[in-house]
């Protein structure tokens, strides 16, 4: 049973810092209240109050009145701590489902220096920040994720408890920009793409006299088809033949080549297969349902075929909408966008 108190809460404090990317604290937005320690030096001043007010004590008056200034001045402190403050989220982060997804912030101080500044977001944090008055200073947050899709914090706290920790000084930034959670890479097993290539096809099935193709050592994550395997049987040296430009036949990473795969399975295999070929350099396109990337080799290329893999099937987090692990709820093929797709 959700608890209504909690919920109106949230709903005040998101009144209170709507979503941005670029969080300014003040008065308006900064909350403080006293620590466990704070609350026992509160009461340890209420009972030498009682105490002197009994005895008729100056020493204990003193006393009482020094710590009780101490404690005054630590909250000015404190609240001093994040004034002024500016907090920006600088770089979304992009990482596979299970890992800790990087998110990269800016912290700049206001006119007064800003001391063991903490960063946190559920169960992840770092360690306190040290930011000079009129200074800015990057620090990178992990975010945990559970699901492939994209993913945005609810909300980042950022806290001080300096100088004494009697106080803790608080409040939030609400990210609107998301990162990217790739599908976790599952080992893909031998599947024939079902993409047709035209005349390419064709010289794909006469690798021997196509006078397009250089033949290189087999290397960790050709498949076997593109293997040599007559020349095999008479020198005993594993080769392949390598296409260039647009006459050879390049690799195909298809969807649709995993009949009775759920989707997010076959979104799993495909992120291995991309991250093996974006090692081995080799010559890659990717089929999805919806979307083509066409044939590429190099790190931007992987890069963007994880993108895609990442984003497919999904929307963006709306500004009411919190994504703490990731975007993915329920299967896709329960979309009537996509389905059937898994019988194709």
């Amino acid at each position: 049973m959700k608890n209504p108190f909690r919920n109106r809460f949230r709903r005040w404090i998101n009144r209170r810092i709507p979503r941005s990317d670029v969080q300014s604290f003040s008065q308006k937005n900064i909350f403080i209240l006293p620590t466990g320690a704070g609350l026992v030096f509160g009461l340890l001043l209420v009972i030498m109050l009682l105490t002197g007010i009994n005895y008729q004590s100056s020493l204990i008056y003193l006393s009482t009145f020094l710590l009780g200034a101490v404690f005054v001045g630590a909250m000015h402190q404190t609240h001093r701590n994040l004034s002024g403050m500016e907090l920006t989220l600088v770089q979304p982060g992009e990482g596979f489902a299970g890992d800790d997804i990087p998110f990269r912030f800016r912290l700049k101080a206001g006119r007064d220096d800003a001391i063991a500044i903490l960063l946190s977001c559920e169960e992840s944090g770092l360690a306190p920040v040290h930011v000079h008055s009129g200074r800015s200073q990057d620090v990178t947050l992990p975010v945990h994720s559970a699901h492939r899709g994209y993913l945005r914090p609810d909300r980042v706290r950022i806290e001080t408890r300096f100088p004494f920790g009697l106080l803790k000084a608080w409040s939030w930034v609400r990210p609107v920009s998301a990162g990217l959670v790739f599908p976790r890479p599952v080992p893909a097993p031998e599947a024939f793409s079902t993409v047709e290539d035209g005349e390419e096809s064709a010289e794909a099935r006469s690798v021997d006299g196509n006078d397009h193709a250089d033949i290189r050592p087999w290397r960790e994550g050709d498949l076997s088809q593109r293997v040599l395997w007559k020349r095999f049987a008479r020198t005993g040296q594993m080769v392949v033949a390598d296409w260039e430009g647009e006459q050879g036949s390049p690799y195909w990473l298809d969807f649709n080549a995993y009949p009775g795969a759920d989707h997010e399975l076959r979104l799993s295999y495909l992120a291995f297969l991309v991250n093996e070929r974006g090692k081995s350099g080799v010559r890659f396109g990717l089929n999805l349902p919806g979307q083509i990337i066409e044939p590429d080799s190099g790190p931007a290329h992987a890069a963007r075929c994880l993108r895609a893999l990442a984003a497919w099937g999904e929307e963006r987090p709306r500004d009411t909408m919190a994504e703490p692990h990731g975007t993915r709820r329920k299967p896709i093929g329960n979309s009537p966008q996509y389905a059937g797709e898994g019988q194709a």
